[in-house]
């Protein structure tokens, strides 16, 4: 009779472990759930996406209204299809950009030159306007920026989703 119930007890053991669930951790996470998933994260306080357009020219980046605080800038040409990326990097920064967003993500290989304005670098890069990861990210309103293994969200504070829109409407 012992050897039956220790069976049970074991098997019910097994089962519970495999019904339990965790989710992976990401180093540096900021807002949101974790890399990969849908949910959107908690916009930075201050800090939202700008849209500026000039004739044939826009630009969208996330950052600190009428200061230097850029976070991430996607510029393009009227109808081009394509994006120029522009972020900050630290001093010993690889020359990409590591984007994601929702669970879609992308690297794009950039050129990497002496900051200005901080102890790193300024990293640009090109990039199809359709890839997977932008069609995420126009469809979630977010994206994050990995920075070594630092990851970055950058939501949208309330009102200003179409933003994203009317950028990637405008790029083609």
């Amino acid at each position: 009779m012992r050897q039956p119930v220790l069976i049970l007890l074991t098997g019910l053991a097994l089962a519970a472990a495999a019904c339990a669930t965790v989710e992976p951790t990401v180093s540096g996470a900021s807002g949101g759930g974790p890399a990969g998933s849908d949910a959107a994260p908690v916009p930075i306080t201050g800090h939202d996406w700008f849209f500026h357009q000039d004739d044939a020219e826009a630009r969208l980046v996330y950052g600190l209204a009428e200061s230097d605080d850029m976070r991430l800038a996607l510029d393009c040409t009227r109808a081009s299809g394509r994006l120029v990326l522009s972020a900050l990097g630290g001093p010993k920064a690889k020359p990409e950009i590591h984007v994601d967003s929702g669970g879609e993500t992308a690297r794009f290989r950039a050129l990497s030159e002496p900051s200005q304005l901080h102890d790193g670098v300024f990293l640009t890069a090109e990039a199809a306007a359709d890839a997977p990861v932008f069609q995420r990210f126009r469809r979630l309103g977010w994206m994050a920026l990995w920075q070594a293994s630092a990851r970055e969200a950058y939501a949208p504070q309330p009102g200003s989703t179409p933003n994203i829109e009317r950028f990637f409407a405008f790029c083609g």
